[in-house]
């Protein structure tokens, strides 16, 4: 993979542990205290390898200086990498990368100050500090981070100080250092500071390096004095504020499963915020002196560590791998980082799997410890709330409502012995919450983090616990939020156990954004969304139907249940709904609610496998999906069901053509439920029809009409509605009116996100393949497809595509094109095999999965096509590839539906014979099985010849 490096490192055999020590570790304070800090770089030996260079020809001078320094930073980086690869410390890595640093600097300003730019007798204005700022300031350089330096002056600068700067700052970058710097005075460095909160923050977190420590000295003691003074609460604020703005702009959760792990909600800039806010408020340099002070406990400040020390580790493994400073964990490096942190697989789940899971509590804890810090922080203000409180605390009243107690307008305990004396309020309290549309204060939901344990057999068992759960989950008051907030709190996982295990847990796919645990709250959003008539334009049926539905709590359970059996291994439906049997009568469901939510649960995929896989206009297609719902109230209930576990994947997985699809065959279901489908024979059917179409086509002669009647065999007037044949009339008249070899129309239709577009040419084989290949060159993906060969020996075929994005493919200047490269690719003037092998070739991203390739083939889902099914690895002209080894098996393409989940492709032939039947020979079933399946794994066409 370009830009990564492969190591053959050995990985641990087991996953990295976090420290346990009482105290906070010392690779994290900010002294920088290397163990054998020689073998990383001597001083000594630098300086005076420095003091060498310095001899010889002043015009070779800085090119010697940057041979030294490049070695040593050579040297130094080895040694640390070579550390970090043996005990997996990120912290101790982190440090030594500053440490390291640190010397160079030093070195480099002595030689600069001394030997290149001497002063035998310096005035005050040509004192020079050098220090460190940022998280270089902190004690801490990952292998790829940039140096953020302040060259700090008593004054302004003199000719002496901007040679010395400028002679360091070049020998810096041409040894390859990425160095963020300012260069000011001390007066200067306030008053910036005080209008700038990043540069307030970088001051903050400032540390002596080199040079003379009376500028920075002063610096630091006007700094609190002037700055810090007075502005504790204005400077809290505006932080919580920046880190609100930064979560919202990177998607606001922490369950994103490609997380930014520096800026990410849950990412090490959390964590560094919480630092910042306890140097300004209480002047502590860590968060283990917060714990000496009695402001968080000391098992708080070993979480922070331990949260900090994951994700250095995690941080500078991906600095080592892509040798940039990359902060995203992409998919293309989460299984190599997995495997050299020691997470393997294990049954059910794989390593990298488990790896994310552990980044995600990890993220999970971080927020946890956000608010644990938030409420330690109110508990320590003994004034009035000014402007911070008043952010966080909407107004005060301390009234009582149902046991508990508002306090700045906030939920909150009485007590500190609430749920030990009695554990129900561990529900209680989001239920009173959710209620009366309150927040919860952070005090609560810390004894709520420290009272877990009262979380047991005996509450799960409560009946009155289980109530008051059942009543938030299907509360119409916005479950998702009460949800969210009881799995924020480690409530939700304990109290319903098979949750707990989802909590964290990603699927390793481009397909889900989101975590199962996420994913699942997020589709509990969407069904109460659908409820309150929030989706009526892009979901107008369900929105119509969803007030009818009476099975209101099961709905609600099998919404949870869904994927609760993910990451177990087997298939999660079967699994889940063995759940579903269980939970259901603890939760207070009845036997028929229990039944109908396990039901959902073993069935949640069957509508949308049914709509988007197989062809709804085939009678036993319909007749197979009604045997399985077989009631009305089912297939309400699935449909929403479906709808919200899609819309719930991601932001951009549902759209217009898949909300027709589920439209289409729940109507038709539903006819064929209630007895309403038009029993007629075919042939009263087919008259019908064609009455409609000619009411339709009043410019049509007699004559005209006759001849177009004549065109279309039985099975096509049934398969197409009215508009679409009068539009297939007009269409084929025009073609033999002019004679074109090829004639095109396209239909953009928005209601359903999809581009419709009709081809009218001669029949031959390999047809199908042709376009396919002709729409890939035009960049239109193909989602469904239906192939009509008509009388005269012509070929109606009929293509619904969109844009990459999903949307239809509109752009009017690649429709205007169409015509002509169908008309080119028909003819061989253009091949389009050819076209597609000087394209991109595979995405990056896609290229790190592994889809195993498999080829199905039913002969009893369709009453008169064989199906195939072919799953496998997307790639660029896969859809080209499969359509043209099919034809060289001799196999006729009827129709087609094509979907992509992520990096996952599903594709769905209805194919006949020669004869035009189904293919039911064994052996020429497993010809087409092993020249499909060469395809899926060789990852390059099929070399057949088509016959044009």
């Amino acid at each position: 993979m370009r830009g990564i490096r492969r190591r053959s490192v050995a990985a641990p055999t087991k996953p990295v542990e976090m420290p346990t020590k009482e105290a906070v570790p010392a690779a994290a304070q900010p002294s920088l205290q290397i163990e054998e800090a020689d073998a990383i770089v001597d001083p000594a030996l630098l300086e005076a390898r420095l003091d060498e260079a310095v001899e010889g020809p002043s015009r070779e001078l800085q090119r010697r200086l940057i041979e030294v320094v490049k070695a040593t930073l050579t040297r130094g980086r080895s040694e640390i990498e070579r550390r970090f690869m043996a005990d997996q410390d990120g912290a101790r890595c982190v440090a030594a990368g500053a440490y390291l640093m640190d010397v160079v600097i030093r070195a480099l300003l002595h030689v600069v100050n001394e030997r290149v730019f001497p002063v035998a007798n310096p005035t005050a204005g040509e004192l020079l500090s050098v220090a460190a700022v940022g998280g270089y300031g902190r004690g801490e350089l990952a292998p790829q981070s940039d140096i953020d330096l302040l060259f700090l002056m008593p004054y302004k600068a003199t000719p002496h100080t901007e040679q010395a700067v400028e002679f360091l700052l070049y020998v810096l970058w041409d040894v390859g250092l990425k160095v963020g710097h300012s260069t000011r005075s001390i007066d200067e460095s306030l008053r910036q500071a005080m209008g700038d909160l990043s540069i307030r923050t970088a001051l903050l977190e400032m540390r002596f390096i080199a040079g003379d420590a009376g500028p920075f000295e002063t610096l630091r003691q006007r700094f609190s004095a002037e700055i810090i003074e007075g502005s504790g609460i204005a400077f809290v604020d505006a932080k919580l504020a920046e880190r609100d703005a930064r979560h919202q702009k990177l998607g606001d959760s922490r369950y994103v499963l490609e997380p930014n792990i520096k800026e990410g909600k849950g990412g090490l800039r959390d964590l560094h915020g919480l630092i910042w806010i306890a140097k300004y408020l209480f002047r502590v340099e860590t968060i283990g002196e917060l714990a000496e002070r009695g402001i968080l406990t000391h098992g708080e400040a070993r979480r922070f560590a331990r949260d900090q020390m994951f994700l250095w580790t995690v941080r500078c493994h991906l600095h080592y791998l892509t040798g940039r400073p990359e902060e995203r964990l992409t998919f293309d490096v989460q299984a190599e980082i997995g495997q050299l942190m020691g997470y393997t697989d294990h049954v059910g789940a794989r390593g990298v799997e488990r790896f994310m899971k552990h980044y995600f509590l990890i993220a999970k804890d971080v927020g946890d410890l956000t608010r644990i810090f938030i409420a330690a922080l109110e508990a320590e203000q003994k004034r009035k709330p000014t402007s911070l409180w008043r952010r966080l605390i909407p107004s005060a009243s301390n009234r009582t409502v149902e046991g508990f107690k508002i306090d700045g307008g906030r939920l909150t305990v009485i007590s500190d012995h609430a749920f030990a004396e009695d554990p129900v309020n561990l529900i209680r309290l989001f239920h009173v919450a959710q209620s009366h549309k309150l927040d919860i204060h952070p005090r609560a939901l810390r004894l709520v983090t420290l009272s877990l344990k009262l979380i047991d057999a005996g509450l799960r068992a409560n009946a009155e616990a289980n109530r008051l759960f059942m009543e938030i989950l299907t509360s119409r008051n916005d479950p998702e939020i009460t949800l969210r907030r009881m799995n924020e709190a480690g409530v939700f996982g304990r109290f319903v156990p098979d949750f707990g295990r989802v909590v964290a847990q990603m699927q390793y796919d481009m397909y889900h954004v989101f975590t199962v645990d996420e994913h699942t709250i997020f589709a509990i959003g969407m069904l109460t969304k659908m409820e309150r008539g929030e989706l009526k334009e892009e979901l107008p049926l369900i929105s119509s139907i969803v007030d009818s539905i009476t099975s209101r709590r099961a709905l609600y359970v099998a919404v949870l249940l869904h994927d609760i059996a993910k990451g177990r291994g087997g298939d999660h439906s079967e699994l889940g709904a063995r759940i579903a049997e269980k939970l259901g009568p603890r939760l207070g469901l009845t036997a028929e609610e229990t039944e109908t939510a396990a039901w959902l649960v073993l069935h949640h995929l069957d509508m949308s496998r049914t709509a988007f896989k197989r062809d709804i206009d085939d009678a036993k297609t319909v007749q197979n999906f009604v045997e399985v719902v077989q009631s009305p109230e089912r297939l309400k209930l699935l449909l929403c069901l479906t709808a919200a576990d899609i819309r719930a994947v991601g932001p951009k997985v549902w759209n217009g053509w898949k909300g027709a699809l589920l439209r289409e065959l729940y109507s038709r279901a539903q006819e064929l439920m209630s007895g309403n489908v038009i029993a007629d024979a075919r042939d009263v059917r087919i008259a019908r029809a064609q009455e409609q179409v000619r009411e339709l086509l009043p410019d049509f002669t007699e004559a005209e009409f006759a001849a177009f009647t004549q065109r279309g065999y039985p099975f096509y007037w049934l398969s197409h509605d009215p508009a679409a044949l009068a539009r297939h009339a007009r269409m084929i008249r025009q073609a033999e009116q002019t004679g074109a070899p090829v004639t095109v129309i396209n239909r953009v239709d928005t209601m359903r996100s999809v581009t419709e577009i009709t081809v009218y040419t001669a029949d031959h084989p390999g047809l199908f393949s042709r376009i396919a290949g002709a729409l890939s060159v035009a960049g239109a993906k193909i989602v469904d497809a239906r192939i009509v060969t008509m009388a005269n020996g012509m070929a109606l075929d009929t293509f619904w595509v969109q844009d990459p994005s999903g949307g239809a493919f509109d752009r009017p200047d690649k429709l205007a094109k169409l015509a002509v490269l169908f008309e080119n690719v028909l003819s061989s003037k253009l091949d389009p095999a050819a076209e597609l092998k000087r394209g991109t070739g595979y995405p990056s991203r896609t290229r790190v999965f592994t889809v195993p390739p498999r080829v199905l083939i039913d002969n009893k889902a369709s009453a008169a096509h064989t199906v195939i099914e072919v799953n496998g690895r997307d790639r660029p002209a896969l859809l080209f590839d499969l359509t043209r080894a099919l034809t060289a098996e001799g196999v006729q393409i009827a129709g087609a539906k094509i979907a992509t989940y992520g990096e996952k492709v599903v594709d769905v032939f209805f194919v006949k014979d020669v004869f035009g039947l189904k293919i039911d020979h064994e052996s020429k079933l497993r010809q087409i099985r092993e020249a499909l399946t060469r395809v899926l794994e060789e990852g390059e066409p099929v070399r057949h010849k088509v016959h044009a």
